[in-house]
């Protein structure tokens, strides 16, 4: 006799494991939209005899709604031995005839009561129980009663029962089935904790009823919620690189999915980024409370306030985490021990109603970075191993994350007090030039840089650059041009000359910074600098300036009148490009204000101005104000959270020098001009009330400077005596041949004027203009004894 061919084979869970062709034909449904399910999806009523009894009749089912299969089909459930040894089910299709006895469509549905793998309840209209197998029964913990005859909600104590409720009659009115649902369910005594509970549930087509299908998901809710948890700290932890945000991202991803309430505590250095104490933690190691989050609101009691800074009281679960780098999972309660040292703590606990406490070491490379403390307020929640395992690994995670934040914090310090050392504390202000700077440094650190620099001939040199990157790469770029700027501005160069050889000095840091391993960070960062160096003489009261990627100046003049410079900008620095520096030259009247600024101040200025520099010619249109406070109005214009680069601007009010500070003569171009350059000086000086040693020097300066101008220069010659912070003597002549220092020998009548010079004052050097040349020297004047 043929095997008989099963329509479909459920395992002892209660799933499809095989789907026959004849079932395909007979249910609509191929093999793949049912294999795998459960067959209390397919399966699903009984249906009702014609007799019309109160009993529902067993073993034979109603497919149609389900599967959309011919309604009345009989089937037959059988066990099979499989292969394995394993015990699964055989649904077969019953004979053709529509009649099946009662007694086999009894057994039927006591079978698949008896042995479905979750709990089944049939329901009246009005929701009472008609039947229920044992799962059900065990887990509705209806009592020796048991539940057949009574609502639902009576026997079933759920957190949210008049949601299923109205999901049951849902599914009455419209005749669809619904999804599950998950409510907690608890007990009605304490022998048992409280569970989840998976509720689905289907319609049954000839009579007014319904078939709840219930599940203990408890372990996999819980599975759920962990993945939850880990994806949310991974996504959420160490967006930032500040060690406190970080800490709060923490505990807003843990609360309250996770946990009622979190709090972190981070080792103090840490935040500043300092390196973190090796473990054991000592017990004196103060601590920061960094966040915290209640699920309630941020309301609760607290022990401490965030920002409280205090080491652990020993012996308590935080310090004993601490102590051997161990979680510990407690129970609250009145007397739970170890928290009798700290009472401010217990207190808290005590007001919080915080049921559960896990406390998980920070920890990261044998070093302690701080302490994660979860709490739960509901009596039955305690933490388990799975949930502590998980808090580990969140915990190394948010380490990691702390970390890299204060790694960046200590980089950025670093960066930042190297920088600050760089600059100029507070450029100085000369006779002629007034400077007032603003400087917002930049969170991620910058390269900017300013200067005023105070050069020969009561002349003010003024700069400004910018080099690119963050950290302290930038920083110590920034510091190697602008100590090149400082040294070839001694020299007395012409701006476009002066950023032509910053150029090949950054051209050769970009080369070196190329050929530098591949593995080092800073061989994949180019170099990249702007600057702008302006030269103001105030005796012509011109302005030369020249720019290399950096933005125009604004020129603020004292009517209120206020304009961008028009002015040609040569490439950046360190850019390769072989491109020529233009210098341009404006003449400022008394009383002018120049800006400096790098991009960044305009990039945050007030919104509708970005990049526009209309917003700082608004602040200027008003020139005769105090240049701080001027400072200060575009500082409130500029905002500080978008800064992309350090925020600079530099001030510098211009005025022609003193007449009664300057002296000039024009001499004749023969021997005798040095002795009337001495009678000048001398005649001069003592009107500056100058001490007789400095005017005696010089005289002798000037001697043999006019000397020189005379015998290798060219006519015309001018001598110039300045009076400002130093004594400056400028023989001016038209000659372009450029003076030579020498030792003279023994037996050498001349060759020792520039020698002397160079002996009798402090600094001296030679400028070359379009019309010849001047050779200076500068002394330091002694106070005046008047």
């Amino acid at each position: 006799m043929a095997r008989e061919t099963p329509l479909m084979i459920v395992d002892s869970a209660g799933v499809v494991v095989q789907w026959s062709r004849q079932a395909a034909e007979l249910m609509r449904r191929e093999a793949d939209e049912v294999v795998g399910r459960p067959a209390t999806d397919l399966v699903i009523r009984p249906v009702s005899s014609s007799g019309g009894g109160a009993e529902p009749q067993c073993g034979r089912f109603d497919l149609e709604d389900v599967v959309g299969g011919p309604a009345g089909v009989d089937l037959r459930v059988q066990p099979l031995l499989r292969h394995d040894g394993s015990v699964a089910w055989g649904i077969f299709q019953g004979p053709e005839e529509r009649t099946t006895p009662s007694g086999m469509r009894a057994a039927a549905l006591e079978a698949l009561l008896t042995y479905a793998p979750g709990g089944l309840l049939i329901l009246d209209a009005q929701l009472r129980i008609v039947s229920a197998n044992s799962i059900a029964r065990e887990l509705c913990d209806a009592g020796s009663e048991g539940p057949q005859g009574r609502h639902i909600t009576e026997v079933w104590r759920l957190s949210s029962p008049g949601d299923v409720e109205s999901m049951l009659r849902e599914v009455l009115a419209t005749g669809a089935p619904a999804p599950e649902r998950v409510v907690r369910a608890y007990p009605r005594d304490d022998s048992r904790p409280p569970y989840m509970a998976g509720i689905s549930a289907y319609p049954l087509r000839d009579s007014q009823g319904a078939v709840v299908v219930v599940t203990d998901v408890t372990d996999r809710e819980k599975t759920r919620g962990r993945l939850r948890t880990l994806g949310a700290v991974r996504e959420r932890v160490g967006r930032t690189l500040d060690v406190v945000a970080t800490c709060q991202e923490l505990v807003e991803a843990l609360v309250p999915g996770f946990a009622d309430m979190a709090v972190v505590e981070v080792v103090e250095p840490v935040v500043r980024g300092e390196e973190p104490p090796l473990s054991p933690l000592g017990r004196g190691v103060p601590l920061r409370r960094a966040a915290l989050r209640h699920g309630g609101g941020e309301q609760q009691t607290q022990a401490h306030p965030v920002g409280d800074v205090r080491a652990l009281p020993f012996p308590t679960p935080y310090a004993q985490a601490l102590a051997d780098l161990k979680p510990r999972a407690v129970i609250l309660g009145p007397d739970t021990p170890g928290l009798a040292a700290d009472p401010a703590r217990a207190e808290a606990i005590r007001a919080s109603g915080a049921r559960a406490l896990l406390s998980a070491p920070l920890t990261l490379r044998g070093t302690v970075l701080g302490l994660l403390s979860l709490y739960r307020t509901r009596q039955d929640d305690a933490f388990d191993e799975k949930e502590v395992a998980l808090t580990l690994a969140l915990a190394t995670h948010a380490a990691l994350s702390i970390d890299n934040a204060r790694r960046y914090i200590r980089e950025h310090t670093i960066a930042a007090a190297l920088q600050r050392h760089l600059l100029s504390p507070s450029p100085p202000s000369q006779t002629a030039v007034e400077t007032a700077h603003l400087y917002v440094p930049c969170e991620q650190g910058g390269g900017g840089w300013f200067d005023a620099l105070c050069l020969p001939g009561a002349r003010t040199g003024l700069v400004i650059g910018d080099a690119s990157g963050r950290g302290i790469h930038p920083a110590s770029t920034m510091g190697q041009l602008r100590t090149v700027v400082c040294s070839l501005a001694a020299l007395d160069l012409e701006p476009d000359e002066l950023l032509a050889r910053l150029d090949d000095t950054a051209t050769r840091l970009a080369r070196e910074r190329a050929a530098l391993p591949s593995g080092d960070p800073l061989h994949r960062e180019p170099l990249s600098a702007s600057c702008l160096y302006a030269i103001y003489d105030p005796f012509t009261r011109g302005c030369t300036i020249a720019s290399a990627g950096h933005p125009s100046p604004v020129i603020a003049r004292p009517d209120g009148t206020t304009d961008v410079l028009d002015l040609p900008t040569g490439p950046t620095l360190g850019s390769g490009a072989e491109a020529p520096f233009a210098a341009t030259t404006v003449t400022l009247a008394d009383g002018s204000l120049l800006a400096l600024y790098t991009s960044s101040l305009l990039s945050t200025s007030s919104p509708g101005a970005k990049g526009d520099p209309e917003v700082l010619k608004q602040v200027l249109a008003s020139p005769g104000r105090p240049l701080q406070d001027l400072c200060d109005d575009v500082l409130y214009r500029v905002e500080a959270d978008s800064l992309i680069g350090d925020a600079m601007l530099l001030l510098a009010r211009t005025r022609t020098f003193p007449a009664d500070h300057v002296g000039t003569w024009h001499l004749d171009h023969d021997p005798a001009a040095a002795a009337a350059a001495r009678r000048h000086t001398r005649h001069q000086l003592s009107a500056w009330g100058v001490d007789e040693e400095t005017a005696y020097t010089t005289e002798m300066i000037v001697s043999e400077l006019v000397t020189n101008a005379v015998r290798y220069g060219a006519p015309p010659v001018e001598l110039r005596l300045i009076r400002d912070r130093t004594l400056t003597c400028e023989v001016h002549d038209t000659s372009a041949t450029a003076p030579h220092l020498r030792h003279a020998r023994t037996v050498d009548e001349g060759g020792r004027g520039l020698f002397i010079c160079a002996q009798l004052s402090q600094n001296w050097g030679v400028r070359y203009t379009a019309d010849g040349k001047t050779v200076w020297s500068e002394q330091a004047l002694s106070p005046s004894p008047r």
